[in-house]
């Protein structure tokens, strides 16, 4: 993701901060130190927030160490003012991984919850709660361990509490679909689903309209636009699943060989639109070269330079029988962009992400003037 940096790794999983995520560290501290109107409570303030979202890292990399459990690897986790995003390279294809995976995030905070609760001590935690209540505003404004253990509380509660929302893209929509699809089937639980989280997230948007609450309208909006998209997906999924590579591949693709240079997959470029050129002896392919290797290449020096200096080797390869949705997967799991079409030994051609993306949606195009004309 753009504008993110690393700041650390977990599990062989990257853990990166995007920029605006210091707006809510910013945030907290501003709100502290105005509600203390000291400059400790400021650096409280800080603190809390930077600490609330280590519990949400927590969250994430519960739903990511389930997920690689299965074999689903996890390309990367992000922190943004709104939470964090565990990015799972595909969705899981058994209704019980994906309960699992869904439940894994919420199950952390409940522990963190608990051992907060053994932090605050079970003693004095009742007339604690009672002085103050359990809502945020009520559990103080003085910068102490108590006051900030009982905010970690009260947020990991309403994360739990949050999260099992039955609407996507919260965990309580994985949730709701996973145990609808142990009846329904993937695509019937994914519609069904999502209906019922845009459903949830009209009412959450009106409410916050009325009541003037701006996040709870921008979660609501996130929450629709999330539903929406994981409707597309599952389309997408059983469109491709109805497509071969070797049927889809480009067969007619300008080629490379051994001796050509940069020169000639620059005249290639401006007189084609294809990105990817395949560099062949005789029907061996050697490896790749893309667009942007070209214009890497011509931004380092006015030379002429062969194109096996400058193609990719290590090529992905996919069997021409595998499904567009089989190769999709394939690619993002490996955060790739073109594979090679094999069958067996036999080199056929390469296919793009883009390639994919152009037959989904002339295999959809082709289905809508179906349906239509059917009816």
């Amino acid at each position: 993701m753009g504008w993110s940096f690393r700041i650390a790794t977990v599990a062989g999983i990257p853990i990166r901060i995007h920029i605006t995520f210091f707006l809510i560290l910013v945030l907290g501290g501003v709100q502290w130190g105005q509600m203390t109107g000291t400059a400790a409570g400021a650096v409280f303030g800080v603190v809390l927030m930077a600490l609330l979202f280590v519990c949400v890292v927590l969250h994430e990399l519960g739903h990511s160490v389930v997920a690689q459990a299965f074999g689903i690897p996890v390309r990367q986790i992000v922190l943004l003012p709104l939470g964090g995003v565990a990015q799972i390279s595909k969705n899981p294809e058994k209704p019980l991984h994906e309960f699992l995976i869904a439940v894994a995030g919420p199950a952390v905070n409940v522990v963190i919850a608990l051992l907060l609760l053994l932090g605050l001590g079970m003693g004095g935690l009742p007339t604690i709660l009672n002085q103050r209540g359990l809502l945020p505003s009520d559990l103080g404004n003085t910068p102490t361990v108590t006051t900030l253990l009982l905010w970690l509380l009260s947020a990991n509660v309403s994360l739990v509490l949050f999260n099992l929302i039955p609407a996507f893209p919260l965990d309580g929509g994985r949730i709701f679909r996973s145990l609808l699809a142990f009846f329904t089937g993937y695509k019937r639980a994914t519609r069904v689903a999502a209906g019922l989280g845009q459903l949830i997230a009209i009412g959450l948007g009106v409410y916050g309209v009325v009541n003037s609450h701006f996040v709870l309208t921008l979660v609501a909006v996130f929450v629709f636009l999330g539903a929406g998209q994981e409707t597309a997906e599952s389309q997408a999924r059983t469109v491709l699943d109805t497509l071969r590579v070797g049927d889809a591949y480009n067969k007619y693709a300008l080629t490379l060989a051994v001796g050509d240079r940069v020169s000639r997959v620059v005249d290639y470029i401006l007189t084609s639109y294809q990105p990817d050129f395949a560099v062949l002896q005789g029907r061996t392919l050697l490896g790749i070269v893309t667009r942007d290797d070209v214009l890497r290449a011509l931004h380092s020096g006015p030379a002429d330079a062969a194109v096996t200096e400058i193609m990719e080797r290590n090529v992905p390869r996919v069997e021409a029988g595998r499904t567009l949705d089989q190769v999709r997967g394939y690619l993002q799991e490996l955060g790739a962009r073109v594979a090679a079409v094999y069958e067996g030994d036999s080199y056929l051609g390469l296919v793009s992400l883009g390639d994919i993306q152009e037959a989904l949606a002339v295999q959809t195009f082709v289905q809508r003037q179906k349906m239509t004309n059917d009816a």
